[in-house]
């Protein structure tokens, strides 16, 4: 008896089949998605209720139900054939300043060129700013032709705010549809925290070829003022031979001292630390006044919160970075604990300024500064709203209190006395 074999063509039939369903549920599917992306809420609410007329109606045989189905569709056609034309705008988004400070208008300018053969029908034209947007309604725009629309954006509050991306927007009247083609990137735009200036000095001390030389004098540095007589305990290395050769008496070398301009800022950005928002704006614009002052004497600061360091190496930089802080979380850890995260990052330090709110007392502010580098003169800013300022010490620390950011130059010029 013959054995029969079974070969594969019904198997091998039924793939085109296969793959027909699955590029028919993959066309579906992105139908669906696109048909998601344009029809508005309301309008699925209409498709809907306009389905279930035809199907009613022609179940029950109510003509009147039928003619409100028609009635439905023939709006809801309408409606869609308005979507249908070019929404090709060139687009430029020009910002004339990307930082400014809080309380300043941001002024810019939205360009809309036509580029195309054919002319642009009426669109709108959405510019999102942060958490709000700005509409704009643009006419009918000739073959080469372009608009341009002015805006101003008020800023109240420190932060960053992303500037678009520029969205064309094709609706109807009754805004069932909406076809939305997003153009241009967004621009950040930084609102810088208020800053105040004052008169400062370089603070501090280490021994090295970039200090700066002070009036005080030193036994042992690189900066020579004069030479004096020899006392028990003067490192024979300075002794100056030639002098005491010709005087008779031991003569030794006397420096000025140097004091390196290295700043370290530690602001708390612990909430807890602060008794209200407007607490955290007031440190922050304190903090940014007092960075300022140190880039301009300095030669190098940095800037410590709890759990990263920021970017301080120019104004620019340091003020963009406090526009995006915000309230750090309780894991990041407190004010004690900033300080000794300052101590571990930066052993070297020459002066360190603590930044905190008013909810911080003593006990913990003595806390913290016993954390920070030993050598390194110690400062704090309490910011405490409505407070008189005052100037108190804490161990070896002068602690500056202000009731507002205008109080700040003279309390620093009280320290730096």
């Amino acid at each position: 008896m013959a054995t029969q074999t079974l070969s594969a063509p019904a198997a091998d039939d039924l793939s085109p089949w296969r793959a027909a369903a699955v590029r028919t549920a993959v066309s579906v599917r992105s139908g669906l998605r696109e048909a998601g992306r344009v029809i508005r809420p309301i309008g699925w609410v209409l498709v809907v209720a306009t389905l279930a007329l035809w199907v009613v109606g022609a179940v029950l045989g109510w003509w009147e139900l039928t003619i409100a189905a028609v009635v439905l569709t023939v709006i809801l056609a309408a409606c869609a054939l308005l979507l249908i034309g070019r929404t090709a705008y060139d687009v430029q988004l020009d910002l004339t300043r990307d930082r400014v400070v809080v309380g300043e208008r941001a002024v810019g300018a939205l360009t809309l060129a036509n580029p195309g053969d054919r002319a642009i029908l009426a669109s709108r034209v959405i510019l999102p700013v942060g958490a709000g947007r700005g509409v704009f309604a643009v006419e009918r725009l000739a073959p080469g032709a372009s608009v341009e629309e002015l805006f101003a954006i008020p800023t109240t509050r420190r932060g960053v705010l992303p500037v678009g991306p520029v969205s064309v927007v094709r609706g109807d009247p009754f805004g069932l549809f909406e076809r939305v083609h997003r153009r241009d990137e967004p621009v950040d735009l930084f609102v810088h925290p208020r800053t105040v200036s004052f008169d400062g000095q370089t603070l501090g001390f280490m021994r090295d070829l970039e200090g700066l030389p002070t009036a005080d004098l030193s036994p042992d540095d690189v900066s020579f003022h004069a030479l004096r007589e020899y006392q028990p305990g003067d490192d024979l290395r300075h002794v100056h031979w030639r002098s005491t050769a010709r005087t008779g008496d031991l003569m030794v070398r006397q420096f000025e001292e140097t004091r390196r301009s290295h700043f370290v800022i530690g602001l708390s950005t612990l909430a807890a630390d602060y008794a209200s928002p407007d607490e955290f704006e007031l440190a922050i614009s304190a903090a940014g006044s007092v960075g300022l002052r140190a880039l301009r004497d300095s030669r190098q600061v940095d800037a410590h919160v709890q759990g990263r360091v920021l970017p301080a190496s120019t104004g620019k930089k340091f003020l963009d970075a406090l526009a995006g802080l915000e309230h750090s979380g309780t894991r990041a850890g407190r004010l004690e604990d900033l300080a000794g995260a300052v101590a571990a990052g930066v052993p070297q330090a020459a002066v360190v300024v603590l930044v905190c709110g008013s909810t911080v007392d003593a006990a913990r502010l003595r806390v913290a500064c016993s954390r920070l580098p030993y050598g390194a003169r110690v400062m704090a800013v309490r910011a405490q709203l409505g407070a008189a300022p005052s100037l108190r010490r804490i161990a070896e620390a002068s602690v500056v209190t202000v009731g507002e950011l205008e109080q700040l130059p003279l309390a620093m010029r009280k320290v730096l006395a």
